[in-house]
């Protein structure tokens, strides 16, 4: 084998080497870029809604508080401020069951939708 073969050789072997480094190079540049594109997108979305659910104990026409029992912990209750794009579905009264899906904001809880669930109590058998 002489030298022209052995340059050869180890010719190839470095040009695939470079080839192979840079074509990670730009593949690691490429998803770097990507993942740095989406954490914008997450800053700039609204905050998620949230929802509780529980029982009507006070109602009128611009708040409703619900009350929520869980056994063993103290009650919670959450008042909401209903507006005139809140969504109604039933008729809410007290002591009605509801699930509210509300955000948070500055001026504090904001009812998007009132689901009413039925009532608290169950109906009496005769």
């Amino acid at each position: 084998m002489g030298i022209y073969a052995v340059f050869i050789r180890f010719s190839y072997a470095m040009s695939v080497r470079v080839l192979l480094h840079g074509a990670i190079g730009v593949f690691l540049m490429l998803a770097g870029a990507g993942a740095l594109r989406c954490q914008d997108a997450v800053l700039d979305e609204p905050p998620p809604d949230q929802f509780f659910a529980g029982i009507i104990t006070a109602l009128s026409d611009t708040s409703v508080t619900v009350t929520r029992t869980v056994l063993g912990k103290e009650s919670t209750v959450h008042t909401f401020a209903i507006s005139a794009d809140t969504h109604v579905e039933g008729k809410p009264k007290l002591k009605s069951r509801v699930t509210v899906r509300y955000v948070s904001d500055e001026n504090g809880d904001r009812a998007v939708r009132i689901i009413v669930r039925g009532s608290a109590t169950p109906p009496k058998k005769q």
